[in-house]
């Protein structure tokens, strides 16, 4: 794959997984949502078509990695890091991109809102421990990279639709049963992009956006990842 295309692939791929991922947040969250209080079993499935939707329209180009965590997994599974930067840099832009359009798709709830809504865009803990919240990011995104890095142990799976069917799923099966302490950010630019777009959007009465908070979904996932990759190398 060439850096051209998996730069335009993790950007689609990222754009359309935010978009769709803060969508239903937003849908949950704002008033005026037909969806407002569907509740954490919506969020959990809105997220994995998310991810389903967004690793169909870019496997061909990128391979589906859409997720830093998930490409440190992989270098460090392959021991290949040369194209690292390159799809770091297409997953952060796609994550921004997509929080955006998901703003602009919920413009008036924005606007008829009128309190915080940073839960829309990024992740919060139920608990603020900055210690058990890393640890609970990073056994989490272990859970999702390391069944992710196995899916290849299977011939064809790792790219073949039922692998992407695999790990959108999980991720549904993820926050069902480990997001409940922190929100499963379990990718760093799936809070850090929607966080930054937070704050920078003219939302009325948006909030703060916790930039003190920001480290912890980028820091967890981040070692989830090298561990899943690690543990990859060791067991497999």
């Amino acid at each position: 794959m060439t850096s051209d295309k998996i730069f335009i692939g993790e950007t689609l791929g990222t754009a359309i997984l935010l978009l769709m991922g803060v969508g239903v947040c937003a849908a949950v969250t704002l008033n005026r949502s037909k969806a407002q209080n569907a509740g954490w079993l919506a969020i959990a499935f809105g997220w994995g078509f998310a991810v389903l939707a967004g690793a169909y329209a870019s496997v061909s180009l990128s391979g589906a990695h859409l997720n830093p965590a998930v490409t440190l997994g992989i270098a460090v599974k392959t021991g290949e890091w040369d194209k690292v930067p390159v799809y770091l840099a297409g997953q952060f832009v796609g994550a921004v991109i997509g929080a955006v359009l998901a703003w602009a798709t919920y413009l008036g709830q924005f606007k008829e809102h009128g309190e915080p809504v940073l839960g829309v865009f990024a992740t919060s803990p139920e608990i603020r421990n900055p210690i058990q919240n890393v640890i609970t990011e990073t056994i989490a995104t272990t859970v999702l990279v390391i069944v992710i890095l196995t899916q290849g142990l299977t011939d064809g799976l790792a790219l073949s639709g039922t692998g992407i069917l695999m790990t959108a799923l999980l991720v549904v099966g993820i926050g069902l049963s480990l997001g409940g302490p922190t929100g499963y950010a379990i990718n760093p630019v799936r809070d850090l992009g929607p966080r930054l777009a937070h704050s920078l959007l003219p939302i009325p009465e948006k909030g703060g956006s916790d930039w003190a908070y920001a480290w912890v979904p980028v820091v967890g996932p981040t070692l989830g990842g090298l561990a899943a990759g690690g543990l990859y190398r060791l067991a497999f």
